[in-house]
């Protein structure tokens, strides 16, 4: 597949994850070792949640169709499921395209769940990451992130620490 290039970020639009989109989010997540690896059930789950205090969202960046894109560029380039308790959220499971990471796909995603987070009058967001997993570590430190503890041997295949992070919102 291509690099993913600037007129191709430029052309991305996040929207609500519909379960059609489920195939893809699964494809995606696959391609990515760092990302939860769900079932498809669990997608289905996490999509179908109607409880308002403890609330499901999940949100898809696709490609507009363009001329001059190519057609062997996935139209689904990223995804981002998360779950509120309370006022508070936790980034369960995000990923992004090979092809489009490093081009703006995941702040685009995290910039529209801020948004729902401040919508929804939510107290903070929180998440977990690999301990090795230092682009993402960066990313979420970058984006107003900060480190609030450790999961010990928490991740499996292989074995590993969780990085606990924490963001307030005001």
């Amino acid at each position: 597949m291509p690099k993913c290039s600037k007129d191709l970020v430029r052309s991305v639009r996040v929207r609500r994850a519909l379960p059609a989109d489920i195939p893809a989010m699964m494809f995606l997540e696959q391609e990515s070792s760092t990302a939860a690896h769900w079932s498809q059930g669990q997608y289905q789950s996490a999509l179908a949640t109607s409880d308002p205090l403890s609330e499901r969202v999940g949100w898809v960046a696709e490609v507009h169709e363009q001329p001059g894109i190519p057609s062997e560029v996935p139209a689904l380039l990223g995804f981002l499921v998360a779950h509120r308790i309370d006022r508070e959220w936790e980034l369960e499971n995000i990923a992004v395209s090979a092809t489009a990471r490093r081009g703006g796909v995941g702040t685009s995603l995290l910039s529209v769940f801020l948004e729902h987070v401040y919508a929804e009058n939510g107290s903070a967001i929180f998440l977990e990451v690999r301990e090795s997993n230092q682009s993402a570590r960066g990313f979420y430190s970058k984006i107003g992130f900060e480190e609030s503890g450790v999961r010990k041997s928490y991740y499996g295949a292989p074995a590993e620490d969780a990085i606990l992070y924490r963001r307030r919102i005001s």
